[in-house]
Protein backbone atom coordinates (compact mmCIF):
# COMPACT_ATOMS: atom_id res chain seq x y z
CA UNK A 1 0.00 0.00 0.00
CA UNK A 2 1.43 3.55 -0.76
CA UNK A 3 1.31 6.00 2.26
CA UNK A 4 1.12 9.75 2.80
CA UNK A 5 1.74 10.43 6.84
CA UNK A 6 1.00 13.73 7.81
CA UNK A 7 2.37 14.70 10.64
CA UNK A 8 5.88 13.89 11.91
CA UNK A 9 6.11 13.98 15.26
CA UNK A 10 7.26 10.38 17.34
CA UNK A 11 4.63 8.37 15.74
CA UNK A 12 4.81 10.10 12.26
CA UNK A 13 8.51 9.23 12.26
CA UNK A 14 8.10 6.03 13.27
CA UNK A 15 5.79 5.03 10.61
CA UNK A 16 7.68 6.62 8.33
CA UNK A 17 10.69 4.43 9.41
CA UNK A 18 8.76 1.34 9.80
CA UNK A 19 6.62 1.17 6.75
CA UNK A 20 8.81 -0.81 4.58
CA UNK A 21 9.31 -3.46 7.28
CA UNK A 22 5.27 -4.36 6.65
CA UNK A 23 5.47 -4.00 2.94
CA UNK A 24 4.03 -0.82 2.20
CA UNK A 25 5.98 2.44 0.91
CA UNK A 26 5.82 6.08 1.95
CA UNK A 27 4.89 8.64 -1.41
CA UNK A 28 4.33 11.66 1.26
CA UNK A 29 5.34 13.22 3.96
CA UNK A 30 3.94 16.30 5.84
CA UNK A 31 4.76 18.36 8.88
CA UNK A 32 2.95 21.65 9.97
CA UNK A 33 4.80 23.60 7.31
CA UNK A 34 6.20 21.51 4.78
CA UNK A 35 6.45 18.18 2.91
CA UNK A 36 8.27 15.78 0.67
CA UNK A 37 6.47 13.78 -2.15
CA UNK A 38 7.74 11.14 -4.15
CA UNK A 39 7.35 11.91 -8.37
CA UNK A 40 6.51 7.80 -9.22
CA UNK A 41 7.17 8.98 -12.70
CA UNK A 42 10.55 10.88 -12.33
CA UNK A 43 12.24 10.06 -9.19
CA UNK A 44 11.11 11.14 -5.51
CA UNK A 45 12.25 14.30 -4.08
CA UNK A 46 14.88 13.37 -0.85
CA UNK A 47 15.29 9.89 -2.30
CA UNK A 48 18.24 10.04 -4.86
CA UNK A 49 15.85 10.03 -8.17
CA UNK A 50 14.64 5.84 -7.42
CA UNK A 51 11.60 6.62 -8.08
CA UNK A 52 10.09 3.95 -5.32
CA UNK A 53 9.07 6.31 -2.46
CA UNK A 54 10.69 8.90 0.05
CA UNK A 55 13.74 8.25 1.58
CA UNK A 56 12.56 7.52 5.17
CA UNK A 57 16.02 8.13 6.40
CA UNK A 58 16.93 11.33 4.57
CA UNK A 59 13.31 12.91 6.08
CA UNK A 60 13.49 11.84 9.44
CA UNK A 61 17.22 13.35 9.72
CA UNK A 62 15.99 16.42 7.43
CA UNK A 63 13.30 16.58 10.39
CA UNK A 64 16.07 16.16 13.21
CA UNK A 65 18.29 18.80 11.56
CA UNK A 66 15.97 21.57 10.35
CA UNK A 67 12.89 21.22 11.64
CA UNK A 68 11.33 20.42 8.19
CA UNK A 69 10.58 17.16 6.10
CA UNK A 70 10.94 18.76 2.69
CA UNK A 71 10.50 21.74 1.03
CA UNK A 72 7.53 21.25 -0.68
CA UNK A 73 3.85 22.34 0.60
CA UNK A 74 1.83 20.14 2.97
CA UNK A 75 -0.81 20.36 0.68
CA UNK A 76 1.20 18.64 -1.90
CA UNK A 77 0.94 15.62 0.52
CA UNK A 78 -2.46 15.78 0.76
CA UNK A 79 -2.86 15.59 -3.09
CA UNK A 80 -0.30 12.97 -3.38
CA UNK A 81 -1.40 9.65 -5.20
CA UNK A 82 -1.62 7.46 -1.76
CA UNK A 83 -3.62 4.73 -0.78
CA UNK A 84 -4.15 5.34 3.24
CA UNK A 85 -3.74 8.65 4.41
CA UNK A 86 -2.24 8.05 7.99
CA UNK A 87 -3.08 10.88 10.18
CA UNK A 88 -0.50 11.54 12.67
CA UNK A 89 -1.11 15.36 13.35
CA UNK A 90 -1.26 16.38 16.93
CA UNK A 91 -5.14 15.76 18.94
CA UNK A 92 -6.76 18.71 19.19
CA UNK A 93 -10.78 19.09 20.25
CA UNK A 94 -13.84 20.31 19.25
CA UNK A 95 -13.92 20.67 16.11
CA UNK A 96 -11.08 18.28 15.51
CA UNK A 97 -8.79 20.46 13.10
CA UNK A 98 -6.72 19.93 11.14
CA UNK A 99 -7.29 16.03 11.51
CA UNK A 100 -10.65 15.99 10.26
CA UNK A 101 -10.38 17.78 7.08
CA UNK A 102 -7.42 16.03 6.06
CA UNK A 103 -9.59 12.17 6.97
CA UNK A 104 -12.66 13.87 4.96
CA UNK A 105 -9.93 15.01 2.10
CA UNK A 106 -8.72 11.53 1.49
CA UNK A 107 -12.30 10.12 1.65
CA UNK A 108 -13.56 12.69 -1.12
CA UNK A 109 -10.71 11.11 -3.16
CA UNK A 110 -12.51 7.56 -2.29
CA UNK A 111 -9.21 6.57 -0.28
CA UNK A 112 -8.44 4.94 3.25
CA UNK A 113 -7.09 7.23 5.79
CA UNK A 114 -5.74 5.57 9.40
CA UNK A 115 -6.18 7.67 12.14
CA UNK A 116 -2.92 8.11 15.32
CA UNK A 117 -4.82 11.33 16.09
CA UNK A 118 -7.93 10.98 18.80
CA UNK A 119 -9.73 14.30 18.13
CA UNK A 120 -11.18 13.54 14.99
CA UNK A 121 -12.86 9.85 16.55
CA UNK A 122 -13.84 11.23 19.68
CA UNK A 123 -15.48 14.50 18.98
CA UNK A 124 -17.11 13.97 15.68
CA UNK A 125 -18.21 9.50 15.40
CA UNK A 126 -20.81 10.74 13.72
CA UNK A 127 -19.47 13.58 10.93
CA UNK A 128 -17.37 10.36 10.34
CA UNK A 129 -19.10 7.72 9.93
CA UNK A 130 -20.83 9.94 7.07
CA UNK A 131 -18.23 10.85 5.08
CA UNK A 132 -16.99 6.91 5.15
CA UNK A 133 -21.02 6.49 4.17
CA UNK A 134 -20.03 8.36 0.97
CA UNK A 135 -17.02 6.85 0.07
CA UNK A 136 -15.34 3.92 -1.67
CA UNK A 137 -12.80 4.63 1.14
CA UNK A 138 -12.52 3.39 4.69
CA UNK A 139 -11.11 4.89 8.42
CA UNK A 140 -9.36 2.78 11.58
CA UNK A 141 -7.91 3.58 14.48
CA UNK A 142 -6.51 1.36 16.62
CA UNK A 143 -3.90 3.24 17.64
CA UNK A 144 -6.33 6.39 19.26
CA UNK A 145 -7.12 3.59 22.01
CA UNK A 146 -3.86 1.78 23.50
CA UNK A 147 -1.07 2.13 21.29
CA UNK A 148 0.10 -1.70 20.61
CA UNK A 149 -2.59 -2.93 22.61
CA UNK A 150 -5.10 -4.30 19.96
CA UNK A 151 -8.64 -2.65 21.78
CA UNK A 152 -10.56 -1.56 18.99
CA UNK A 153 -9.69 -4.69 16.83
CA UNK A 154 -10.33 -7.14 19.63
CA UNK A 155 -13.73 -5.01 20.16
CA UNK A 156 -14.43 -5.72 17.06
CA UNK A 157 -13.72 -9.52 16.66
CA UNK A 158 -15.71 -10.14 19.45
CA UNK A 159 -18.50 -7.63 17.89
CA UNK A 160 -19.79 -4.81 19.84
CA UNK A 161 -23.21 -6.44 20.64
CA UNK A 162 -21.34 -9.21 23.01
CA UNK A 163 -19.40 -6.54 25.11
CA UNK A 164 -20.74 -5.09 28.05
CA UNK A 165 -17.86 -2.76 28.96
CA UNK A 166 -14.37 -1.87 28.93
CA UNK A 167 -12.42 -0.80 31.07
CA UNK A 168 -8.44 -0.41 31.97
CA UNK A 169 -5.91 2.03 32.70
CA UNK A 170 -5.23 4.32 29.38
CA UNK A 171 -2.84 6.64 30.42
CA UNK A 172 1.18 6.46 30.71
CA UNK A 173 1.80 9.46 32.56
CA UNK A 174 -0.72 9.03 34.85
CA UNK A 175 -0.06 5.58 35.88
CA UNK A 176 3.80 6.19 36.34
CA UNK A 177 2.87 8.79 39.12
CA UNK A 178 0.46 6.55 41.11
CA UNK A 179 3.04 3.66 40.81
CA UNK A 180 5.74 6.21 41.91
CA UNK A 181 3.78 7.44 44.45
CA UNK A 182 2.65 3.96 45.96
CA UNK A 183 6.19 2.45 46.20
CA UNK A 184 8.16 5.72 47.34
CA UNK A 185 5.48 6.81 49.89
CA UNK A 186 6.06 10.58 47.76
CA UNK A 187 3.34 13.01 47.49
CA UNK A 188 2.04 14.42 43.73
CA UNK A 189 4.02 16.80 43.18
CA UNK A 190 7.41 15.42 43.97
CA UNK A 191 6.63 12.67 41.11
CA UNK A 192 5.29 14.46 38.77
CA UNK A 193 8.68 17.05 38.89
CA UNK A 194 10.44 13.43 38.77
CA UNK A 195 8.08 12.32 35.67
CA UNK A 196 9.06 15.86 34.02
CA UNK A 197 12.82 15.60 34.66
CA UNK A 198 12.35 11.80 32.97
CA UNK A 199 10.30 12.97 30.08
CA UNK A 200 7.59 10.28 30.87
CA UNK A 201 5.49 13.70 31.78
CA UNK A 202 4.99 17.13 29.56
CA UNK A 203 5.99 20.14 31.01
CA UNK A 204 2.39 20.71 31.33
CA UNK A 205 0.77 17.71 32.26
CA UNK A 206 -2.78 18.28 32.27
CA UNK A 207 -4.39 16.64 29.14
CA UNK A 208 -2.77 13.54 30.71
CA UNK A 209 -3.16 13.75 34.81
CA UNK A 210 -6.27 15.37 34.78
CA UNK A 211 -7.89 12.09 32.84
CA UNK A 212 -8.72 13.84 29.75
CA UNK A 213 -6.67 11.67 27.90
CA UNK A 214 -7.67 8.58 28.88
CA UNK A 215 -11.60 9.79 28.62
CA UNK A 216 -10.84 10.51 24.83
CA UNK A 217 -9.55 6.86 24.81
CA UNK A 218 -13.05 5.66 26.33
CA UNK A 219 -15.21 7.56 24.45
CA UNK A 220 -13.86 6.38 21.06
CA UNK A 221 -14.41 2.93 23.03
CA UNK A 222 -17.86 3.71 23.99
CA UNK A 223 -18.61 5.09 19.90
CA UNK A 224 -17.42 1.35 19.07
CA UNK A 225 -19.75 -0.14 21.50
CA UNK A 226 -22.81 2.17 20.79
CA UNK A 227 -22.39 2.02 16.67
CA UNK A 228 -21.20 -1.20 16.55
CA UNK A 229 -24.11 -2.76 18.37
CA UNK A 230 -26.85 -0.51 16.64
CA UNK A 231 -28.86 -2.39 14.12
CA UNK A 232 -29.49 1.22 12.48
CA UNK A 233 -26.64 4.00 12.92
CA UNK A 234 -29.84 6.28 13.32
CA UNK A 235 -30.34 5.12 16.42
CA UNK A 236 -26.68 4.96 18.15
CA UNK A 237 -25.80 7.25 20.79
CA UNK A 238 -22.50 9.20 19.69
CA UNK A 239 -20.25 10.40 22.48
CA UNK A 240 -18.03 13.09 22.43
CA UNK A 241 -15.69 14.10 25.58
CA UNK A 242 -18.15 16.32 27.01
CA UNK A 243 -20.05 13.17 27.80
CA UNK A 244 -17.92 11.87 29.69
CA UNK A 245 -17.68 11.78 33.74
CA UNK A 246 -13.63 12.97 34.40
CA UNK A 247 -11.62 13.00 37.69
CA UNK A 248 -7.52 13.20 37.15
CA UNK A 249 -5.02 12.10 40.11
CA UNK A 250 -3.90 15.64 40.96
CA UNK A 251 -6.06 15.35 44.22
CA UNK A 252 -5.24 11.73 44.99
CA UNK A 253 -3.25 12.26 48.21
CA UNK A 254 -0.05 10.33 49.43
CA UNK A 255 -1.67 9.54 52.74
CA UNK A 256 -4.54 7.84 50.63
CA UNK A 257 -1.93 5.09 48.70
CA UNK A 258 -0.07 4.48 52.30
CA UNK A 259 -3.84 3.98 53.48
CA UNK A 260 -4.62 1.54 50.78
CA UNK A 261 -1.59 -0.53 50.91
CA UNK A 262 -2.55 -0.92 54.48
CA UNK A 263 -5.58 -2.75 53.21
CA UNK A 264 -3.72 -4.50 49.93
CA UNK A 265 -4.99 -2.17 47.24
CA UNK A 266 -3.70 0.83 45.45
CA UNK A 267 -5.08 3.72 43.25
CA UNK A 268 -4.91 3.59 39.29
CA UNK A 269 -6.70 5.98 37.42
CA UNK A 270 -9.31 3.89 35.98
CA UNK A 271 -11.07 4.62 32.71
CA UNK A 272 -14.76 2.48 31.88
CA UNK A 273 -17.02 2.41 28.62
CA UNK A 274 -20.05 0.77 27.80
CA UNK A 275 -23.08 2.19 24.85
CA UNK A 276 -24.03 3.97 27.49
CA UNK A 277 -21.92 6.16 29.54
CA UNK A 278 -18.06 7.05 30.08
CA UNK A 279 -16.51 7.46 33.25
CA UNK A 280 -12.61 8.21 34.53
CA UNK A 281 -11.79 8.24 37.83
CA UNK A 282 -9.36 7.14 40.79
CA UNK A 283 -9.84 4.08 42.11
CA UNK A 284 -8.91 1.22 44.50
CA UNK A 285 -7.77 -1.96 42.60
CA UNK A 286 -6.28 -4.98 44.50
CA UNK A 287 -2.56 -4.29 44.91
CA UNK A 288 -1.50 -7.75 42.84
CA UNK A 289 -4.84 -7.76 40.77
CA UNK A 290 -4.90 -7.45 36.79
CA UNK A 291 -5.73 -3.49 36.82
CA UNK A 292 -2.87 -2.56 38.90
CA UNK A 293 0.09 -2.73 36.11
CA UNK A 294 2.87 -0.85 36.91
CA UNK A 295 5.24 2.76 35.30
CA UNK A 296 4.24 3.47 31.78
CA UNK A 297 1.92 0.00 31.41
CA UNK A 298 -1.38 0.17 30.15
CA UNK A 299 -4.65 -2.49 30.41
CA UNK A 300 -7.48 -3.12 28.47
CA UNK A 301 -10.04 -5.44 30.23
CA UNK A 302 -13.11 -6.44 27.85
CA UNK A 303 -16.19 -7.58 29.48
CA UNK A 304 -18.21 -10.04 27.29
CA UNK A 305 -21.45 -12.07 27.29
CA UNK A 306 -20.07 -15.29 26.42
CA UNK A 307 -16.44 -15.09 26.83
CA UNK A 308 -16.15 -13.81 30.08
CA UNK A 309 -13.54 -11.05 31.03
CA UNK A 310 -10.40 -10.62 28.75
CA UNK A 311 -7.72 -8.63 29.61
CA UNK A 312 -4.51 -7.18 27.00
CA UNK A 313 -1.77 -5.25 28.62
CA UNK A 314 1.28 -3.59 26.66
CA UNK A 315 2.60 -0.41 25.69
CA UNK A 316 0.01 2.18 25.59
CA UNK A 317 1.77 5.08 23.95
CA UNK A 318 5.59 5.43 21.94
CA UNK A 319 6.37 5.95 18.62
CA UNK A 320 7.04 2.71 17.59
CA UNK A 321 4.74 0.92 19.61
CA UNK A 322 1.66 3.42 18.29
CA UNK A 323 2.92 3.01 14.60
CA UNK A 324 3.02 -0.83 14.95
CA UNK A 325 -1.18 -0.25 15.51
CA UNK A 326 -1.10 2.27 12.30
CA UNK A 327 0.47 -0.15 10.35
CA UNK A 328 -1.74 -3.13 11.36
CA UNK A 329 -4.67 -1.13 10.58
CA UNK A 330 -2.89 -0.44 7.35
CA UNK A 331 -2.50 -3.99 6.96
CA UNK A 332 -6.55 -4.66 7.74
CA UNK A 333 -6.80 -2.58 4.64
CA UNK A 334 -5.52 -4.47 1.82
Amino acid sequence: MRLAVIGAGAVGRSVVELAGGYGHEVVAVADSSSAVVADREGGAAGTGGDGVGVDADAVVARKAERGIVGDDNPDDALAADYDVLVEATPTTLDDAEPGFSHVTRALERDRHAVLANKGPVAERFGDLRAAVDGSDGEIRFEATVGGAIPAVSTVEDIEPGHVTAVRGVLNGTANFILTRMAAEGLDYDHVLAEAQDLGVAEADPSFDVDGTDAALKCVILANVLSFGAADDPADAREFTLDDADVEGIRDVPGSALRLAAEDGRTVRLIGEATGDTVRVAPRLVPENGTLAVSGTQNIVQIETSHAGRLNISGRGAGGPETASAVLGDVGRLE
